[in-house]
């Protein structure tokens, strides 16, 4: 069963077919840039782009960067203030629209390293800003966007995030020090039993991870940067389709 997955970031936008039973892209993805300024009319014309590239007819999950309840848009951080209240389903012709980091979350859980973890797992995803998917045995608390916590008096996104290291010309090792506060801070918060971290970070985290030295048992996304494109495509599937064996 394939399903297109579509995976909105503040810097690019993503998707691909992907057999949601194998938790694979069926193609290589196309990635094109966000539109900037992140507005509602010029990113639904992208995803539109993206669809059309497939050639694609069959059911479409898209993600998107903020809380997304039934379709609509109830936050934006990271692309342009006129997405709150936008109902993204509608926008984007009948697909089904979930948190990005939500919907990563998902497909770590079905394919990756969350397969049969108790407790409350937690993934992050590092990129333009910090998304968060917070699962309880299993169970998705949607929405929960924990890069938004406060950390030394900001949002933990524009310290820790991987924009922030970037536009800071910070050094792996000075910016998996924030990384440490930030999951530190969280660790207080939750006792999470496991950490995963995603985002595009995630095929690098052998330049970070080793100096991140916390009580926590923390490992890389093992789905790495597709895990959006996946998550999108699973949330869409229809009813009934097999889970993985």
């Amino acid at each position: 069963m394939e399903v297109l997955g579509i995976d909105i970031g503040g810097s690019g936008i993503k998707g691909a077919p992907v057999d949601v039973v194998a938790g694979r892209l069926t193609q290589e993805r196309l990635r094109i840039p966000t539109p900037q300024p992140a507005k509602p009319a010029p990113m639904a014309e992208t995803v539109a782009q993206i669809v059309d590239h497939f050639s694609w007819t069959g059911p479409v999950g898209v993600t998107f960067p903020g809380v997304v309840m039934d379709g609509v848009v109830r936050s934006a951080a990271n692309v342009h203030h006129s997405w709150v209240g936008v109902d993204a389903a509608d926008l984007f012709e009948g697909a089904r629209v979930v948190n990005d980091a939500d919907a990563a979350g998902l497909a770590e859980l079905r394919f990756g390293e969350g397969r049969s973890r108790k407790g409350a797992v937690l993934m992050l995803t590092f990129g333009t800003g910090i998304g968060s998917a917070l699962f309880a045995d299993g169970v998705l608390l949607p929405n929960t966007e924990l890069g938004h916590l406060e950390l030394h008096g900001k949002d933990a996104e524009h310290r820790a995030s991987d924009r922030a290291r970037e536009e800071e010309g910070l050094g792996w090792k000075e910016w998996a020090e924030r990384v440490e506060s930030y999951l530190k801070h969280l660790e207080k918060l939750l006792s999470p039993t496991l950490f995963i971290i995603g985002g595009g970070v995630s095929k690098k985290a052998d330049k970070f991870l080793p100096h991140v030295k916390i009580g926590t048992p923390i490992v890389p996304a093992a789905l790495q940067n597709e895990a959006g494109i996946i998550g999108a495509a699973l949330v869409a599937a229809p009813a009934g389709t097999p889970p993985a064996t």
